[in-house]
């Protein structure tokens, strides 16, 4: 079963039921948006309607589960099956560069996995079979997404978040030390951000040559609080967030 050619469609991926709460009820109650049938697949519910914007194009919305080979096998399935035209991950991240806080905004301009390692044979993260370490999100996609964001921020001004733009890291583990995080910062030093899933799903995007785009809520600061501060800031400030930016990206599309 395929859905609108390439560039016609755009799927949004969350790993977690959080970070899609409430953006599937802010869809179907959308005038311009028509649902559905939904499609299940290998473990995952695949919802799919069509948006009537100044741009037509269908909209899948799936939740891919947390990690690296979870993104993977979603992303996957997205471009081979679904034919996505674009991805866009949204979620929460960990903050590691100075001046990233809770609450603030990061898009992804490249992403790497921090855990991959075939050195001495390759240079320590980069993907062998690429070549490369960083992969680039889509620079069009990029600067939407940065500009429908500091649309939701400016109307949310006692929040004093902010947009930021750049490296954000992946790997397979929840980093939650003050240790692990400033190991990252000494090994990445201008990564903003830490998570789970976007360059593994920016690898898959650079096979099948689809554009992504990575948006995330800066949940904790990947320390020794983060456990005690992501399942709270997750219900109640990145799943709202991610709602309105993904809306806001959609009426500006």
């Amino acid at each position: 079963m395929n859905a609108a050619a390439p560039g016609a469609s755009l799927a949004i991926v969350g790993a977690m039921a959080q970070e899609l709460t409430g953006m599937w009820a802010a869809l179907q109650a959308d005038a311009r948006f028509t649902p559905c049938a939904a499609v299940q697949t290998a473990g995952r519910r695949f919802h799919r309607g069509e948006w009537r914007g100044r741009q037509p194009r269908t909209i899948w919305l799936v939740q891919s589960g947390i990690g690296k080979v979870a993104a993977a096998t979603t992303a996957a399935l997205l471009l081979e099956r679904f034919d996505a035209g674009a991805l866009l991950l949204t979620g929460v991240a960990g903050g590691l560069a100075d001046g990233v806080r809770v609450g603030d905004i990061v898009i992804a301009d490249a992403l790497l996995q921090h855990d991959l390692d075939v050195s001495p044979i390759f240079p320590r993260w980069q993907v062998p079979s690429h070549g490369r370490a960083r992969f680039d999100t889509d620079a069009a996609m990029a600067a939407q997404m940065a500009a429908a964001a500091e649309r939701v921020l400016a109307e949310r001004p006692a929040s004093g978040a902010r947009v930021h733009r750049g490296l954000i890291v992946s790997g397979d583990r929840f980093v939650s030390s003050r240790a692990a995080s400033d190991t990252l910062r000494t090994a990445l030093p201008d990564a903003l951000a830490v998570e789970m899933e976007g360059a593994a799903m920016a690898q898959v995007c650079a096979d099948y040559g689809r554009p992504l785009a990575v948006m995330r809520t800066i949940s904790d600061r990947a320390d020794d609080d983060a456990h005690a501060d992501f399942t709270r800031f997750l219900d109640d400030v990145a799943a709202p967030v991610s709602r309105a930016l993904v809306m806001a990206l959609l009426e500006a599309m």
